[in-house]
């Protein structure tokens, strides 16, 4: 089974019917380009309506439908709960965050179907993986109630450690760390880790989502960023793989066509000394004038492919560096959920021929020895990319 998709938070809808249609009319698509003899997995998006609209029978249905359609869940994304589409989203995304009873409720909600769709035990699909929002945004969180956060998180275990008794199936809660919140940098997920002090009984079902994009907005080495997370027995769930922005420069201005109403997009800016200065959103860093930094890097997400863009480069280099770091088994997700507010010359492919070229670069990037795959600005937007 192939160990690569894309997570379909990149397609809008809210609904389950929605979601069902994204399936029918890309994932089928990217399936017949990448996989047309093999299953294929989804990394799938359910929100908290299509997850209150699913029943045992639609649960089903949809069980039986991937099995004739040759794909397979194995990740399920529970980190944006409402809408994320085509309104501002912003910090909204981190709502409800895991002070409320709703993340609860709604986390367990997705590992029962998880439970449901998961291969059997017997397949090579490996362990179920949900992830999910770092506690909260760092901005408006008491830190008096993390202990009201961990009672929560200890909740969700003991339901995924329920689903396993039940089912067999073995399936991990994968906190996502990101720039602003209570968890950002490896440091933090190792601590995080430390603090908790999950029962042995529930430490296999936590572990971490590790989304490239966040880490690289870091400044993190991979090499050492995953050997740090692999020192101190702390699992990768899944990966989401995604680039930012990364500007050799102090002059920010040059990146302000990115700035755009629906999503956050942290920006963080390293200063000759290596010290990091950190920004909750564009708009603002931009409003801020200029600072004393060296370089860039923010958060929107770009094609995987994309090396380069005209005013900026891409963090491509960290996904070159960490891909063939990652247990061949991991799940990889391409997350490049920012397609509808990219820039036009950004988007010449289709969605669909978009999200099939960035699998095909994953593929031919995470195993060591082979060469780069194809060139960095996509073949469908004709010639070199505009300087």
């Amino acid at each position: 089974m192939s160990a690569v998709t894309y997570c379909t938070n990149i397609h809008p809808g809210e609904s389950w019917a929605q979601t069902l249609a994204s399936l029918e009319n890309h994932t089928l698509a990217v399936k017949a380009a990448l996989s047309p003899d093999e299953p294929f997995p989804v990394g799938l998006r359910v929100s908290g309506q299509a997850s209150l609209e699913l029943d045992i029978r639609e649960a089903e249905r949809f069980r039986h439908w991937l099995a004739l359609s040759g794909l397979y869940v194995r990740t399920l994304n529970g980190f944006p709960y409402g809408r994320f589409h085509h309104v501002p989203v912003k910090a909204g995304v981190y709502l409800p965050d895991w002070r409320d009873p709703e993340r609860l409720a709604y986390t367990k909600r997705l590992a029962d179907l998880l439970g449901w769709w998961l291969p059997d035990d017997g397949s090579d699909a490996g362990p179920g993986s949900i992830s999910t929002v770092p506690l909260g945004f760092r901005d408006g969180f008491d830190p008096g109630q993390e202990g009201l956060a961990f009672r929560h998180l200890r909740q969700a275990l003991e339901h995924l450690d329920a689903v396993a008794q039940r089912t067999g199936k073995l399936i991990r809660l994968s906190l996502e760390p990101e720039p602003g919140c209570l968890l950002e940098t490896t440091v933090d997920v190792v601590d995080f880790f430390r603090r908790f002090e999950a029962p042995p009984s529930l430490s296999p079902y936590l572990a971490v989502c590790y989304d490239c994009c966040h880490q690289a907005l870091q400044f993190e080495d991979p090499a050492a960023s995953l050997t740090l997370l692999a020192d101190n027995a702390v699992p990768i769930g899944h990966v989401q793989v995604s680039s930012a922005l990364h500007l050799e420069s102090g002059c920010l201005d040059r990146l302000a066509r990115f700035d755009e109403p629906v999503y956050l997009h942290q920006a963080v800016g390293r200063r000759s000394n290596g010290e990091l200065l950190r920004l909750d959103d564009l708009p603002q860093a931009l409003a801020g004038g200029r600072y004393d930094v060296e370089s860039w890097r923010v958060h929107f997400h770009l094609p995987v492919f994309l090396a380069e863009l005209p005013e900026c480069l891409s963090t491509q280099g960290f996904l070159q560096e960490a891909l063939p770091r990652f247990d061949p088994q991991t799940p990889l997700e391409v997350e490049t959920y920012t397609w509808s507010v990219l820039p036009a010359e950004l988007r010449a492919c289709s969605l669909t021929e978009s999200i099939i070229r960035e699998i095909s670069w994953v593929e031919a990037h995470r195993r060591p020895g082979r060469t780069p795959g194809p060139p960095p600005w996509p073949a469908c937007a004709g010639g070199a990319p505009p300087r």
